[in-house]
């Protein structure tokens, strides 16, 4: 008897414990927050996607630059610049790449499942692939 009237004169500092409004408004505010964290992320990894093949692309218009300073004329597709090749003065160089990258995987529309090489007679060449909306192209 004693212990119950000790607690009604203490009044809300007796209390323990969360009441139910206290705990609807730290889920709505949790809520909020992954509302605008969600597509902040994704955004995130469709630019690290980009990145990821617009830095595949320059190794690759590097390697063919170095291919072609070697033998003296383009590649016929990127699979050349992974063996090793003998050009016009029995000079051996290569590989100028171990392995051709893949595109990034994902994306919305998904990547292309590898890049694209196209070269003219003139001398000119690109390296492209397409994913999440964008087509990266170098040079």
């Amino acid at each position: 008897m004693n212990r119950l009237r000790y607690d009604r004169q203490r009044g809300l500092a007796g209390q323990r414990g969360f009441t139910l409004i206290e705990l609807m408004i730290v889920v709505a505010i949790i809520g909020i927050l992954a509302a605008i964290a969600i597509p902040l992320y994704t955004n995130i990894q469709a630019r690290a996607r980009i990145g990821r093949a617009q830095a595949d692309a320059r190794t690759l218009v590097s390697a063919v630059t170095m291919y072609q300073t070697h033998m003296g004329s383009l590649p016929s597709g990127l699979a050349d610049l992974n063996a090793a090749q003998t050009n016009n003065l029995g000079q051996v160089a290569g590989p100028f790449m171990p392995s051709t990258p893949a595109p990034p995987s994902g994306g919305s529309p998904a990547w292309s499942s590898s890049y694209t090489y196209t070269s003219t007679t003139s001398g000119a060449f690109s390296v492209t692939a397409n994913g999440d909306g964008v087509t990266v192209v170098a040079p």
